[in-house]
């Protein structure tokens, strides 16, 4: 399957997302989410002003996430963002507590990373940094990574 075609599925199934996060419309998810969001921002180990503002604007407007009130997803992301930029050991640390808290529910581990993956391919291209970063998520959530063509 060509990347395209990965994310044109992608976004074919925003409308199942938005479904299966109202299943999970808790503050664990709500933290899982923006924390693997932070991570795959910070991929490349730094998140200039126009990547956080992209990735605000993606946010706000992903179907998926707007079960969530806009105030707290913007908040929760930014916690994990500044986070690493205070120091990307910590960032990374709290990020995958965060994931970690969601392990053993296969359903929302999968919802989670999803979102994650939409996150990433948000601007069209998803490099190497971000497939590695994706690739320990899965990892850490009790995914296969090949299950997501990682």
């Amino acid at each position: 399957m060509s990347f395209s075609s990965f994310i044109s599925g992608l976004k074919q199934k925003t409308n199942e997302m938005k479904d299966e996060v109202l299943k999970f419309k808790n503050k664990n998810f709500l933290n899982a989410a923006t924390a693997g969001s932070a991570l795959i921002a910070m991929a490349d180990g730094t998140l200039d002003a126009a990547e956080k503002q992209k990735m605000i604007r993606f946010i706000e407007s992903n179907d998926a996430l707007k079960v969530f009130k806009t105030t707290e997803v913007i908040t929760s992301f930014k916690e994990y963002v500044d986070n690493f930029e205070f120091d990307k050991d910590i960032g990374e640390s709290k990020a995958f507590e965060a994931l970690n808290k969601l392990k053993g529910n296969e359903i929302a581990c999968r919802t989670v990373m999803r979102l994650i993956l939409s996150i990433a391919a948000s601007d069209g291209v998803f490099d190497d940094s971000e497939k590695a970063v994706a690739k320990k998520i899965a990892v850490e959530l009790g995914l296969t990574p090949g299950d997501f063509e990682l």
